[in-house]
């Protein structure tokens, strides 16, 4: 018997928990999480090199990517598990979009897409079934990309003093990198695989989740990674809507909430 499986499937049911908590706050996702930049569906496009049609999109929430592709004439089939989170996303991008409610896991599409892509969402997907799963969503010659928006804190100041009100709480807020325990959290910009940016990052920065999984794996090549750099400026009371919708804070026992 492998002494690990006990906690091998704790951690999964928890991550499955963390993954399952944004409905109960999709409105203030939508409200309080940013959107991307249209620098983002450019990247993309240019790397493709052709004409992107066709994209399937994984753990939509309330459509912050979905709306940015859909804009661009591509037909978008938004998928997520969360059935609160597809109803807000609903309320927010254009009628050509199809959505389905599924796991990454359990979908069952009836064709292949030119483009699959995951917003802030692909931590949460099968690391054994990934990469083959992914790839057999995709057309021969087809696209994955993987992107977030983390914000950090611009003030160092700031930044520990919301640490030293959260850590008596919460020791942290991120969610431990799928990888190795020195690249960031899978909230970070991930670098996509067959996907993303035209315009590398620069060459002392270290490739990010997924990106070594990527380059290592069978079914994937051309692996390349950008970091597209915005500064926003935020109320206090926007920046702990922000934090509302973390999913370290959802799933905090309530009696804890202040």
């Amino acid at each position: 018997m492998d002494e690990r499986t006990p906690q091998t499937r704790v951690t999964m049911r928890v991550m499955s928990d963390r993954a399952l908590s944004f409905g109960a706050s999709a409105e203030a996702y939508e409200r309080f999480r940013p959107g991307y930049p249209p620098e983002l569906i450019e990247l993309v496009t240019a790397y493709a090199g052709n004409p992107i049609r066709t994209a399937l999109e994984i753990g939509a929430g309330t459509g912050k990517a979905t709306r940015l592709f859909a804009a661009h004439g591509i037909a978008v089939t938004a998928t997520d598990p969360d059935a609160a989170m597809l109803a807000e996303l609903r309320r927010h991008v254009p009628a050509g979009v199809t959505t389905h409610r599924a796991a990454f896991e359990d979908l069952r599409p009836r064709g292949k897409y030119q483009l699959v892509f995951a917003a802030a969402a692909l931590h949460w997907t099968d690391p054994v079934r990934r990469w083959p799963r992914m790839a057999g969503l995709l057309e021969p010659g087809g696209v994955f990309t993987a992107f977030g928006a983390p914000l950090h804190l611009a003030d160092p100041a700031l930044e520990n003093a919301v640490r030293d009100a959260r850590t008596p709480f919460l020791p942290s807020d991120d969610i431990p990198s799928p990888s190795s325990p020195a690249a960031p959290s899978p909230s970070s910009p991930a670098a996509p695989s067959p996907s993303s940016p035209a315009a590398p990052s620069p060459p002392d920065q270290a490739t990010q989740w997924p990106g070594p999984e990527l380059e290592h794996s069978p079914w994937f090549t051309d692996v390349r990674q950008s970091v597209i750099t915005r500064r926003l400026t935020l109320t206090a009371s926007d920046y702990i809507g922000h934090l509302s919708t973390i999913s370290a804070y959802l799933t905090h026992p309530p009696a804890r909430h202040t």
